[in-house]
Parts: C-alpha cells; sequence; structure tokens
C-alpha cells in the first residue's frame, strides 16, 4: 500500500508540474512580451511613408508599448496567482495527509 501511495503522490506532482508549465497565461504572455518587444523596436524609428500612413501617429511604437504591458501584465498575474493542479488537495480525498 506504501508504494501505490507514493506512486499516487509522484504523479500528482507531476500534475501539478504539468499545469504550471502549460499554463495559457505564460504562452499569451510571452508570446505578448515577444512581439511587443519586436514591434516597438520597429516603432522607434519609423519612415516618413510609415508616419504618413498613421497620419503622424507612431502607431508601432504605441501599440509595441501596449503589447509589452499586456504580456507583462499576464506574468506578473501567473507569478502572483499560480496554477493549481486539477483535483488538488482542498478537495478531501480523505488521504489522511492533511494534518
Amino acid at each position: 500500500m506504501s508504494d501505490l501511495h507514493k506512486e499516487v503522490s509522484e504523479l500528482e506532482r507531476k500534475s501539478a508540474t504539468a499545469a504550471r508549465l502549460f499554463d495559457i497565461r505564460r504562452i499569451i504572455g510571452g508570446l505578448f512580451v515577444v512581439y511587443g518587444v519586436i514591434v516597438t523596436i520597429a516603432g522607434i524609428n519609423p519612415s516618413d511613408a510609415d508616419l504618413k500612413k498613421a497620419e503622424g501617429v507612431h502607431i508601432n511604437l504605441w501599440t509595441g508599448l501596449a503589447m509589452l504591458v499586456l504580456g507583462l501584465f499576464f506574468l506578473v498575474w501567473l507569478k502572483l496567482r499560480p496554477a493549481e493542479a486539477p483535483g488538488g488537495s482542498d478537495t478531501g480525498t480523505g488521504t489522511g495527509t492533511d494534518a
């Protein structure tokens, strides 16, 4: 019975790690940060033609900065409220390890 309990504990630990690893906030935040850096760099020194198309607004710079802020928001949110594995210990399964 002890081996079974150890195996179940190991699977629960792996499930929690997988839940944190594939959290959608990490993927969305990472992509927004990467794309935000690229768009911000493109918007730092726009050509005259680009400015004329955007009616004088540095649209790439502002969009890139907004994407960076949104991506950082998702990553901070992930850090402050990490994901829990489905069926966590608060379900009351009666394993006796709550004490």
